[in-house]
């Protein structure tokens, strides 16, 4: 008798509507936006745990900051146990130690470990990249922008779905067509980010939603091509 939403995972039921993100598009810009900043040419990904859904987040960056000009994507996983989401002191270390291989801007997808990614790149004078939701006022003026997953407002329509009779079943998949993920801009960053580099990741966002350019999901294959 009840309704159920599931995010991150899909459970074919009928009574559940499964959220799924596009993170390799949000991370495909992003990745843009860490190549275009870097002056090394050398970026970084810290993940949390390694699961798929990580490595998701991965090669879509990796595939757009090599797009941008990027040529190394030092990628490292925090740990294999859920530990791995909540370990800032680790997070920074990982960052550290990519940021002396030559990294100047280091992207985390590790939850709570990430705050210590972006500690640690502000501590460097280098550039951090947030995740999920909008973290450029962490660190203001060393965090370029944040790959950010619009899971409030898929949880708000599935909530106003039910009320208003209208709920449906199955997987909906929400990337930058969809709005439910994209690149945060504010007054945080807004310096960080010259008009070249907003003109050429919103170029890269409308050859997506047009299907002009196709990134890569790792979880189709558990492979990434970039």
């Amino acid at each position: 008798d009840l309704n159920f939403a599931i995010i991150d995972d899909a459970v074919d039921m009928p009574n559940v509507r499964s959220l799924v993100f596009k993170e390799n598009e949000g991370s495909y810009l992003v990745g843009i936006l860490a190549a275009m900043a870097s002056k090394s040419k050398k970026v970084g990904f810290v993940g949390g745990m390694d699961i798929p859904l990580i490595r998701k987040f991965e090669c879509g960056y990796v595939g757009g900051a090599k797009s941008a000009g990027a040529t190394n994507v030092i990628q490292n996983m925090t740990g294999d146990t859920p530990a791995a989401w909540n370990d800032p002191a680790k997070g920074g270390e990982i960052a550290k130690t990519q940021i002396d291989q030559g990294a100047d801007v280091v992207y985390a997808a590790a939850g709570g470990t990430g705050v210590g990614v972006l500690q640690a790149a502000a501590d460097a004078g280098k550039l951090g990249i947030g995740v999920d939701s909008n973290q450029n006022g962490l660190q203001p003026g060393h965090v370029l922008t944040s790959m950010v997953k619009h899971v409030d407002v898929a949880v708000y329509n599935a909530f106003m779905d039910a009320k208003n009779g209208k709920f449906t079943f199955g997987p909906e998949h929400l990337g930058l067509a969809e709005d439910g993920v994209g690149y945060a801009m504010d007054d945080n960053n807004k310096s960080l980010v010259t008009p070249e580099m907003q003109k050429a990741v919103e170029q890269a966002k409308a050859d997506i939603i047009s299907g002009k350019v196709k990134v890569h999901d790792y979880t189709s294959d558990n492979a990434c091509p970039y």
